[in-house]
């Protein structure tokens, strides 16, 4: 796993180049933007619970039938397996966040998460539905200003945006 200034190093290096001065720039706005990006995680991790929990919630209440008998989350065991795996899934977009870089997002998490999913019998597309409203939930506490650092956070919520899509494709 890379952050965005490793990535950086690690290309310029693999081209046999110097960094060049878009990618200073890039990383200058990146480290500027440090403070935000540290509120916005914060954030977010403070009211995991919530957002996890939320989300289910509202997943179960469109969608009954997967907690009714013979659904996929029918039985606490199963209930508690869906919310650890959500948890599991904004923790490491949570880290993709404070590093500003998918990486550890996609070599951790989400992986073969698709194949494991389909080999359980987990339906793909309820589990993007509830990254989707943990997408929206993140994003609302990015975007609260008495949450984060003072200035404009579009960018940053667009790009937490990002990771929730990223992890509401890669189960489908």
């Amino acid at each position: 796993m890379l952050d965005a200034f490793g990535k950086v190093v690690a290309q310029a290096d693999a081209r046999g180049e110097f960094i060049s001065s878009a990618q200073f720039d890039a990383l200058s706005k990146l480290a500027s933007e440090g403070n935000k990006r540290l509120d916005a995680v914060q954030g977010i991790t403070a009211s995991a619970a919530t957002i996890v929990s939320s989300a289910a919630r509202s997943l179960f209440a469109e969608q009954p039938q997967l907690i009714a008998p013979g659904g996929n989350a029918y039985t606490n065991r199963r209930v508690a397996a869906c919310l650890r795996d959500l948890e599991i899934v904004l923790r490491y977009i949570t880290y993709a966040t404070l590093a500003g870089d998918s990486s550890v997002l996609d070599d951790r998490c989400l992986n073969g998460l698709r194949e494991t999913y389909q080999a359980l019998g987990v339906p793909g597309s309820s589990v993007a539905v509830a990254i989707q409203k943990m997408k929206d939930a993140a994003v609302s506490v990015v975007n609260d200003p008495s949450g984060v650092t003072v200035g404009d956070c579009s960018a940053l919520a667009s790009e937490v945006a990002s990771y929730f899509d990223r992890a509401a494709a890669a189960v489908v």
